[in-house]
């Protein structure tokens, strides 16, 4: 894969894929000549960190789409290599592509994850996040493959369905419609009944009482005056729950790039506001609270570099393995001769130490107190320092 080094490509294009394959980065112009107008502002200011955080404040105080546009770009790179390992370490039906895509569909959710007081490694961060969520969404995806329709609306909800058919469109009247109905499936069928764990559909018998029961309740429960149905209307209605359900646990991905009417004229991207930068350059960009920041960061490499120095030769030669050669802790015992658990043991009591290393720094310098949540927030980043430091060392050496 062809990694990006310029500035301006790394927050304007997007990769493309070939039969599954990388075959090249997409340029956006309206992206590309917003981060020109940024560095031609600020020209001192050419760390990708620092951009990245930039971005990342302009999405979480304004909730700007041009600043998450720019985020997507930055990130392919992290969800492609999060995608590639689970191609590589997996068996699956998926692609590199399907994989990419579940996990750049939530890129919300890593930034909504992400602390920049406790890390300035959005990149590093967000691999993480990626593969935890490529993880979750097969998980879900596995659930409602192996479930029929009945089985499914067994399993669900009330809460996830109501968002499964939001999220699908429908509007308030039908939402409660299908959920009232839902609701007497749930009471006259789903519970206590063992045919619902083989996944069986309702007989004719059920039908009739779960129709009967939406026809009574309708009167009461529902917020608009509705006639009665009979039950071809309450099995079309759950069905539907139940795809709106599927849908949502597993969304079709469309590319942000992808033409959006059949003779191909304009795209997603083509939506996006082109004037944004300025006001946000003048809000966030600072000098003064920018070079805090890089003397935080710099204080903070000092002190886990220093950390790690003082570590004996066994632990360094365990992180060499696991981050540079990117080892499993099984591969890492059967190369030194030991147990798996003996490996397990020896990186935690690593970890251990240089969590304290850097707590202790945080509560001096940041004044920050190490409540519980606050110790889990720096082991995060922690990981994705560690991730970030021995990458960017073994890149230097190539």
């Amino acid at each position: 894969m062809q990694r990006r080094q310029d500035k301006v490509e790394m927050f304007s294009t997007f990769i493309k894929f070939d039969l599954d394959r990388f075959s090249g980065w997409i340029a956006d112009p309206k992206l590309r000549r917003s981060m020109r107008n940024c560095l031609e502002v600020s020209p001192s200011q050419n760390s990708d960190s620092f951009w990245a955080i930039y971005w990342y404040q302009a999405w979480h105080t304004q909730s700007s789409s041009l600043a998450i546009s720019h985020l997507s770009a930055y990130l392919q790179e992290a969800c492609y290599w999060s995608a590639r390992k689970f191609i590589l370490n997996f068996s699956s039906h998926s692609s590199l592509a399907d994989y990419f895509q579940i996990a750049i569909a939530h890129l919300g959710k890593v930034l909504k994850g992400f602390n920049p007081q406790y890390s300035s490694h959005l990149k590093s961060y967000a691999g993480l996040s990626f593969e935890r969520i490529i993880k979750d969404q097969l998980r879900l995806r596995r659930e409602t493959d192996i479930c029929s329709d009945w089985g499914l609306l067994h399993k669900i909800s009330r809460k996830r369905l109501v968002k499964s058919l939001q999220n699908m469109g429908f509007n308030t009247q039908n939402v409660e419609s299908y959920v009232l109905a839902w609701e007497c499936f749930q009471e006259l069928y789903s519970t206590d009944n063992t045919n619902i764990r083989q996944h069986r559909k309702p007989d004719t018998k059920y039908w009739e009482a779960i129709t009967s029961a939406y026809n009574s309740e309708r009167l009461s429960r529902l917020n608009f005056s509705s006639p009665a149905v009979d039950s071809q209307t309450i099995e079309k209605w759950l069905l539907s729950s139940a795809q709106a359900v599927r849908n949502f646990l597993y969304p079709q991905v469309v590319s942000a790039d992808a033409p959006l009417k059949d003779d191909g004229n304009g795209n997603l991207l083509d939506m996006l506001p082109v004037d944004e930068q300025s006001s946000l350059l003048a809000q966030i960009i600072e000098q003064e609270k920018a070079n805090n920041f890089k003397n935080q960061q710099t204080q903070l490499n000092q002190v886990l570099n220093q950390a790690i120095a003082e570590l004996d030769n066994e632990s360094q030669q365990l992180l060499q393995l696991y981050y540079v050669k990117q080892l499993t802790q099984t591969k890492i015992a059967a190369q030194l001769e030991i147990k798996q658990y003996q490996v397990s043991r020896r990186f935690s009591r690593v970890k251990k130490s240089l969590l304290l290393a850097l707590t202790q720094w945080s509560e001096k310098i940041l004044h920050i107190s190490p409540k519980p949540d606050v110790v889990a927030a720096i082991n995060n980043s922690l990981e994705e320092w560690l991730k970030f430091h021995y990458e960017n060392n073994n890149t230097r050496e190539n």
